[in-house]
């Protein structure tokens, strides 16, 4: 950590902020330039707390110098991580493309897209059992029956599943159905004690980010389920809130090659819900592929006029397989598959 003084600190000043950091266990480097005095403290900067420093006299700022979310970091791990999902890279030269409907309606509809799913070439499905709702008196999924709808029309295409996880206390349930990656909500982004848990099982986890939240903020919150033991953590963006209203929410594309650089973890992102509607889903899902994305999380729906929810952004299946078809070309392109 470093301690910024101001320029017309005293030595008075100095010298307290030195005894202090010796006093925590640190040692201490003094630097003095023509406008500013620089204090670093070198230790375990864990045990430093910015704030402590700054109501300080003469003190200016003091900022860490080393990231919080270690474990996430690219610096603790040079090279990119591949999740392995029953042996499906995530990551790496291969995109996979998760598509499915928003919600699990009825066994009809869920293996009718199953079958679309694996139809257009995806590898993995998604689907929600549970579903987080702005108002209470719309459809809030089927739950535990949901699950078990899920698991058997996926299975009969050897597709993993996707779903969200909402409630700490269904994580069990989830285990029982064998749910192969769990997905925290953006809504559930800093539920830390949700974080925690997931982070005690193996299970791949895709961590959405908040609806406001910074890139930092959304590290941190990776880091919490990496420090459980877990680090099978895949990236979700899914578009931020805005002034903006010609659209949903503003997917942050930029959010690709800067987390590229500061983790070694995948990045995928979904346009079914940065966008809104079905018409910009393409457009998206494509300028996210050639930012570097390792992944889409798509909306599909066999008849999206009678989904029960989001149906405005569901693609139908041909529009999901000429997306596919596109997609392919611009993973060429940039040296990867798809």
């Amino acid at each position: 950590m470093i301690i910024v003084m101001n320029k017309d600190v005293t030595e008075e000043q100095i010298g307290a902020v030195v005894q202090k950091i010796q006093d925590l266990g640190h040692e201490v480097n003094i630097s003095r330039g023509t406008n500013r005095t620089v204090i670093g403290a070198i230790g375990d900067e864990s045990k430093l707390d910015p704030e402590s420093f700054d109501s300080m006299p003469g003190v200016e700022y003091s900022m860490h110098i080393v990231k919080q979310y270690k474990i996430v970091s690219r610096e603790s791990h040079k090279q990119d991580s591949i999740i392995d999902v029953r042996g499906i890279p995530v990551g790496g030269k291969q995109i996979q493309v998760i598509g499915g409907p928003c919600s699990v309606e009825t066994p009809e509809q869920m293996d009718l897209a199953a079958q679309q799913v694996a139809a257009a070439g995806c590898r993995l499905m998604r689907g929600g059992a549970f579903k987080p709702r702005t108002s209470p008196y719309t459809f809030q999924g089927k739950g535990v029956d949901g699950l078990a709808i899920f698991r058997q029309a996926a299975d009969k295409y050897n597709l993993p599943i996707v779903t969200e996880l909402m409630d700490v206390r269904m994580l069990d349930t989830f285990l029982e159905h064998d749910v192969d990656v769990i997905q925290i909500g953006t809504r559930n982004m800093q539920n830390f004690d949700l974080l925690k848990e997931v982070g005690r099982i193996k299970k791949p986890v895709i961590l959405k980010r908040g609806l406001s939240a910074t890139i930092s903020e959304w590290l941190m919150a990776a880091e919490y389920i990496a420090a459980g033991g877990n680090h099978n953590i895949i990236f979700c963006e899914r578009g931020i809130r805005t002034f903006e209203t010609a659209y949903r929410n503003v997917m942050d594309v930029t959010c690709v090659p800067v987390l590229k650089r500061e983790t070694h973890l995948p990045v995928i992102i979904d346009p079914s819900h940065a966008g809104g509607k079905a018409w910009m889903v393409p457009a998206l899902a494509r300028a996210a592929i050639a930012a570097g994305a390792d992944g889409l999380l798509v909306e599909m729906h066999p008849n999206p006029c009678e989904a029960w929810c989001d149906a405005d952004q569901a693609l139908n299946p041909q529009e999901f397989k000429d997306l596919m078809g596109s997609l392919r070309g611009i993973a060429e392109v940039i040296g990867r598959t798809l």
